[in-house]
Parts: structure tokens; C-alpha cells; sequence
């Protein structure tokens, strides 16, 4: 009888490490790969100081565009 809980004891204990070192590494591993996304978001996308410069790189395309077409209509 005795034997037996002691088996019992250890297969639960046996069990219970087994399932916690599991968890840890499945904790680690969600932890490793949400450290990559942050390295590829902070090395892919711009800083807002990057966007504002396009903007009004774009924006002056657009105002030379709309000059070029006033310039164009009003020669009609």
C-alpha cells in the first residue's frame, strides 16, 4: 500500500516538473518571437519624423503637378 503511494508521489511530482519546464519553454519561446516582432517593427517601419519628410516631399510633387495642369487648362 505504502509502495504504491510513493509510486503515486513521484509519477504526480515526476508529472508536475515535466509540465512546468513545458510552460516555461513555450513561455520562452512566445517571448523570444515577440522580441523578434519588436526588432522587426522598430527596423521596417518609419519614425514619424521619416513620414512627415515624405509627406512634404509628396506634397510638393502634388503642388508642381496641380501648377503644371492650371498652367495646361488655362492655355485652352
Amino acid at each position: 500500500m505504502i509502495e504504491s503511494l510513493v509510486s503515486a508521489a513521484i509519477a504526480v511530482i515526476t508529472g508536475g516538473f515535466v509540465l512546468t519546464g513545458r510552460l516555461n519553454q513555450s513561455v520562452s519561446q512566445l517571448d523570444r518571437r515577440l522580441d523578434e516582432l519588436e526588432l522587426r517593427i522598430a527596423c521596417e517601419y518609419a519614425t514619424k519624423e521619416e513620414f512627415t519628410k515624405a509627406l512634404d516631399r509628396f506634397e510638393a510633387h502634388m503642388v508642381r503637378i496641380e501648377g503644371k495642369l492650371d498652367k495646361f487648362i488655362i492655355r485652352k
